[in-house]
């Protein structure tokens, strides 16, 4: 019979040569990227590290103002503006005044008798007091009549043919408007003047064109 061939046994090199075989080169490229880092850091010196821990500090305390100044600015639009949405609603007050007004100067029972002048006199007294109540809380009613229209403040809603004024000039005020310190509150409701135009102007100046075409 042949002898069966014996097994040789592995040494420890040969163990470690699969090992080194098996290990992953990514992990490799890892290690060798990390340990490199470990060397970067380990060759700042100290001024360098002081340097840094001053620039964190710099950005950190930079940041901190930043949202220092934003809460002193959204408390003092909150003490400032808070009353807006109250503001606004008390406006229609003024609003309820001056349609009564005009709905009894057009009233045709009581026209041109004592007791409208009565009331009416009483009316404009308590609007009086609620636009003097508004100006000592800094809600002011937009003078408009006569100016430019400004887009800021006002709305047009209508043109008129005036040329009496130049176009563009607030002629009517169909709503009041009101600014709060310095914002808008609301704008005036307006009216602007266009100029005129020339219908017969226009229209004799159609038919030349006509014949003159005709005539070609």
């Amino acid at each position: 019979m042949e002898k069966e061939q014996e097994q040789k046994p592995l040494d420890e090199n040969d163990s470690l040569d699969k090992s080194t075989e098996d290990t992953n080169p990514e992990d490799q490229t890892d290690k060798k990227f990390d340990s490199k880092k470990e060397e970067k850091e380990k060759e700042k010196t100290p001024e360098e590290k002081i340097k840094e821990l001053e620039d964190k500090l710099t950005r950190t305390f930079a940041e901190m103002e930043n949202q220092r100044r934003r809460f002193e600015k959204e408390k003092e639009d909150a003490f400032e503006y808070g009353g807006t949405s109250f503001a606004k609603e008390a406006l229609s007050l003024i609003d309820n005044l001056e349609r009564s007004k005009q709905a009894l100067d057009n009233d045709e029972k009581l026209k041109n008798t004592g007791a409208l002048k009565i009331i009416l006199n009483h009316l404009d007294i308590i609007n009086k007091d609620l636009i003097s109540i508004f100006s000592k809380n800094n809600i002011k009613p937009i003078d408009c009549l006569n100016k430019k229209l400004d887009p800021n403040l006002h709305q047009a809603m209508i043109e008129i043919e005036d040329d009496q004024k130049e176009p563009g000039t607030i002629i009517q005020e169909i709503q009041k408007g009101f600014t709060i310190k310095d914002r808008l509150l609301r704008p005036s409701l307006v009216g602007v003047a266009k100029k005129i135009q020339n219908k017969e102007g226009e229209s004799q100046e159609n038919r030349e064109n006509k014949e003159n075409l005709d005539n070609k």
